[in-house]
């Protein structure tokens, strides 16, 4: 009789919990766009190039507040339309169309942009989308890594001296092993 009681109050609390908790879910994004629902044309630029952002139709409530951020190298150049800023990390708000999408929106890199930009827009009913530009500043396409045939060259010198280092004390310790 006595695990009854227990067991009812044990019942009502987690009853308790499932109803107070339930508001905290629903003040979550009420929009989950798909993962591609925003894009960047050209999806790879050169310094001073111009970008193009967009989001799909339904990617956020019509008519809302939307805040877009820019993050990359050389940031703090980033030109959005005619206004400049002056921080690594620029926003600009705008607002969604009637059907909820984000009209292109022009982006100009800086002269001395380098490597990726990551292009966010989010809102506070939607989780947004996101997209990435590349800047390529010519030569070869492949980021610099610092190595060369120079390097190539002491690491395999190394290497091969170690293994003649090796092959010498192993020939000196079984020499003196057949003299014992």
């Amino acid at each position: 009789m006595s695990h009854l009681p227990r067991k009812a109050l044990f019942a009502s609390a987690l009853i308790a919990a499932a109803v107070l908790g339930a508001p905290v879910a629903a003040q979550a994004s009420s929009i989950y766009p798909p993962s591609d629902a925003c894009a960047v044309t050209p999806a790879t630029s050169t310094p001073s190039g111009v970008l193009t952002f967009s989001c799909d139709d339904g990617t956020f409530s019509a008519n809302e507040a939307v805040k877009v951020t820019i993050t990359g190298e050389s940031g703090d150049d980033v030109a959005w339309g005619m206004v400049k800023f002056a921080i690594a990390t620029g926003s600009t708000d705008t607002t969604s169309g009637a059907n909820g999408e984000l009209a292109p929106l022009r982006i100009t890199l800086p002269a001395n942009a380098t490597g990726v930009y990551n292009i966010a827009a989010v809102s506070a009913t939607s989780a947004g989308g996101a997209a990435s530009a590349t800047v390529s500043t010519g030569g070869s396409g492949l980021p610099s890594t610092g190595g060369d045939a120079t390097a190539v060259a002491i690491w395999t010198g190394a290497g091969l001296l170690a293994v003649a280092a090796g092959a010498v004390t192993v020939a000196a310790v079984r020499r003196r092993a057949r003299h014992t």
